[in-house]
């Protein structure tokens, strides 16, 4: 091949990419779109995050949490924990794992660890770890709290929810009477 015919070649390609080039800029001016100055509408993600946490706190307030708590039962508490032992730690003076320690839990504000960084979610949900906020939070933390950074897919028995939180309410400084 004689470099006349490749100069053909590389012309032919040249004059394709032009083309299309130029077919876009044409089609741009042809049907020319003006972007509007303001959106048509205002996503407000700080609004739906209130508004799911209220709808938590009403269905928390609903449930019989003296009826579930007593259908609980310490020794199957800790066996439960077992699930959570590979997230949480539970002893005095524990460490945070992958989730915060969760020695003295109840009664102690949301997202209150120093030394813990928490989702948006725990960190705004401006609460304590009451016996209903807990049992509302276990049921399932991902529909509970929208937004958490806990992935676990929660406790679906109540005497499971009820056992457990008695055992995280045992592992205190002062634990709180039970309701």
């Amino acid at each position: 091949m004689d470099s006349f015919e490749l100069n053909k070649i590389i012309a032919a390609i040249l004059m394709v990419v032009l083309l299309v080039i130029g077919l876009g800029k044409f089609a741009d001016v042809l049907f020319y779109v003006e972007v509007p100055k303001s959106p048509g509408y205002q996503v407000e993600v700080e609004s739906q995050l209130v508004s799911v946490i209220s709808q938590a706190a009403e269905e928390v307030e609903k449930i019989d949490i003296t009826a579930i708590m007593a259908q609980g039962d310490i020794i199957a508490g800790k066996k439960i924990f077992k699930k959570c032992a590979a997230c949480h730690s539970i002893k005095k003076g524990g460490s945070n794992k992958i989730g915060p320690a969760l020695y003295n839990i109840v009664g102690r504000k949301v997202g209150a660890a120093a030394d813990y960084k928490y989702s948006k979610a725990l960190s705004s949900y401006d609460k304590e770890w009451t016996f209903q906020e807990l049992n509302g939070f276990l049921t399932k933390p991902s529909t509970y709290l929208k937004g958490t950074k806990m992935s676990y897919a929660g406790l679906r028995k109540e005497v499971d929810r009820a056992s457990i939180i008695k055992y995280l309410n045992k592992n205190s400084d002062n634990p709180k009477p039970l309701p």
